[in-house]
């Protein structure tokens, strides 16, 4: 049965999982909003997704570009989940995995290292 939890809980969950990047990391992240949403539309079982420019790719002329985003998808989470402590964890796993890929780390990586 998935988890039930209220949008403003969710959104803290997420929150938290930032608290636990080192200040070097906060500090290092440029043009990036972080944005909760019910499901991906295209894909509805994806739990995160990083729209953007990696820091790694951004060049001298990297100027004038829209904010890159960090979508977390709510509703899959919820539903892969059957406690709070899980919903937690995976809430952190994937913003973990995604401020990953806005420093230009690969899915493989990520993988290998235990975030997702």
């Amino acid at each position: 049965m998935p988890v039930v939890m209220s949008n403003r809980e969710f959104e803290n969950l997420v929150g938290d999982a930032l608290d636990l990047l080192p200040t070097e990391f906060t500090d290092a992240m440029s043009n990036i909003a972080i944005l909760v949403r019910p499901h991906n539309p295209e894909e509805p079982t994806l739990l995160g997704l990083y729209h953007g420019v990696a820091l790694t790719e951004r060049t001298f002329d990297y100027q004038g570009f829209l904010p890159d985003t960090i979508e977390i998808y709510r509703d899959p989470i919820l539903a892969m989940c059957h406690s709070a402590d899980e919903v937690r964890h995976e809430v952190a796993v994937t913003v973990l995995h995604e401020v990953g890929h806005h420093f230009g780390i690969d899915d493989e990586w990520l993988h290998v290292n235990g975030w997702g």
